[in-house]
């Protein structure tokens, strides 16, 4: 299987900071967003594929979808993909639908009640961080940063910044 170069998690999908910084940074061609209400909403994909340049494809699917996709002896992830993701627990439900994520970055969670902030752009519940733990624990190397430049921090340092608040 051809694993996308990076696999985000970010609550607003497709915007500046993946357009302006990542895509260049990673020299990304495709980016997919797995998300369920993105793929189901007309709109917030015509809003999102007006955002792409010449060079750059954009494909939306369910989280099924792009477990299926992903899982099999021949998925069709393009070279050079970005695979984002709205939420912590759609990287979970793609490991739980087959799909291994051997690298997480947690770029821009937001708050709301319940969940403390870890990073600068990075807000989670502690079930959030229960569930990274366990990504971590199967393997998936996981880390924050809101664009490239930024020095990334561990999902340990993130716990202890979490648990200080």
């Amino acid at each position: 299987m051809t694993a996308p170069l990076l696999v985000r998690v970010d609550n607003r999908l497709v915007h500046g900071q993946v357009l302006e910084a990542w895509v260049p940074e990673l020299k990304l061609a495709h980016l997919w967003v797995a998300d369920d209400e993105a793929a189901g909403d007309a709109l917030a994909r015509m809003a999102m594929g007006l955002a792409m340049g010449p060079d750059l494809q954009l494909e939306i699917f369910t989280l099924a979808q792009a477990a299926e996709k992903l899982r099999g002896a021949a998925p069709s992830l393009p070279e050079r993909t970005m695979l984002l993701l709205r939420e912590v627990q759609s990287a979970v439900a793609l490991t739980r639908l087959g799909v291994p994520i051997a690298r997480l970055n947690l770029g821009n969670v937001h708050f709301r009640p319940g969940r403390k902030q870890a990073a600068p752009t990075l807000y989670l519940d502690a079930a959030e961080l229960e569930s990274l733990e366990s990504l971590a624990r199967a393997g998936t190397q996981i880390e924050w940063r809101a664009v490239p430049a930024d020095a990334p921090l561990s999902l340990a340092t993130l716990r202890a910044r979490h648990d200080q608040l």
